[in-house]
């Protein structure tokens, strides 16, 4: 049995009047009649009642009606979401990210993505950098935002931002009331920065920071997450130094100072698995490079 079958059949099931259903398939009464037998013949079911003057359903037709027409809607359901899904309109696609890229561009990224495509189910993680990394090759997410290069040829990474370093310091610090500050000026104070072993790259870059302006900063505390940091400065417990995007973390008792020196830079890459293709994960990589693009227009 196949679609047209069932097609001819609801028509006839819907006008009751074989050559009005005719005109509507757009073909002539015989070969409607003949199909509508034969549809019969191969269910072994008498669908319609037939006589000169009227033409009706069959209890048996009644409800071979209602099920050929949810056949036939699934069917056309299925076969428009099969096209949805490889124009890339919908889907699932998996974010991780870093708690410092949860602001400003990454923001811009979501934001474009989602008023373009709506009915993408949009998953977001927040990872460590490493955490991230692994992710990517175990196929547990399809994009990442973090702040390490992979040498792997089976990872792919685009530069995002390239931001400067800014100091935290509690709202009550005696340099909290300079526009700028010193590097130097923070040689005897309590360092708050995330562990060596959660990302190596971001902990030696701090050190070596202040290694080069002669002074090897005092630890004090160890926090995982920017934001944490953030807190921690706000409770006294020591200053930081942190991506300028950090900032978005906002609080009345902390304030954000640029530096009188050049700071390195920290680079942020959006990465993802090379061999990956799908539409979903094309369209989303657009948004980034036209908002990384936007930036630095």
């Amino acid at each position: 049995m196949d679609l047209k079958k069932l097609r001819y059949f609801i028509a006839v099931a819907e006008e009751l009047h074989f050559n009005r259903a005719a005109q509507k398939l757009n073909m002539t009464q015989p070969p409607l009649s003949q199909q509508i037998q034969v549809l019969e013949e191969e269910l072994g079911v008498k669908l319609l009642e037939r006589t000169k003057r009227q033409v009706r359903l069959t209890t048996a037709g009644a409800i071979f009606l209602e099920e050929s027409r949810n056949i036939v809607a699934q069917l056309e359901r299925s076969i428009k979401m099969t096209q949805l899904a490889s124009e890339g309109k919908i889907g699932n696609l998996s974010i991780g990210f870093v708690d410092s890229a949860a602001g400003g561009m990454m923001v811009n990224v979501l934001k474009k993505y989602r008023e373009r495509f709506p009915d993408v189910q949009v998953t977001l993680s927040e990872m460590t950098s490493a955490e991230q990394l692994k992710a990517l090759h175990d196929g547990e997410i399809d994009v990442g935002f973090h702040r390490l290069l992979d040498p792997s040829k089976h990872i792919t990474s685009k530069l995002f931002t390239n931001e400067s370093l800014v100091a935290v310091l509690p709202k009550t610090h005696p340099l909290a009331n300079q526009p700028t500050v010193s590097l130097h000026s923070l040689r005897e104070e309590p360092f708050i920065l995330s562990p060596h072993h959660m990302g190596a790259s971001f902990h030696d870059l701090i050190v070596d920071f202040c290694r080069q302006h002669g002074f090897q900063p005092r630890i004090v505390q160890e926090a995982v997450q920017m934001y944490t940091i953030v807190n921690l400065a706000a409770a006294g417990i020591g200053i930081s130094i942190v991506p300028s995007s950090v900032s978005v973390f906002q609080r009345s008792d902390v304030v954000f100072r640029s530096f009188d020196e050049d700071t390195p830079r920290v680079p942020l890459y959006a990465a993802w698995k090379t061999e990956k293709s799908e539409t979903v994960l094309t369209h989303f990589l657009k948004a980034v490079e036209e908002t990384a693009a936007k930036q630095t227009s």
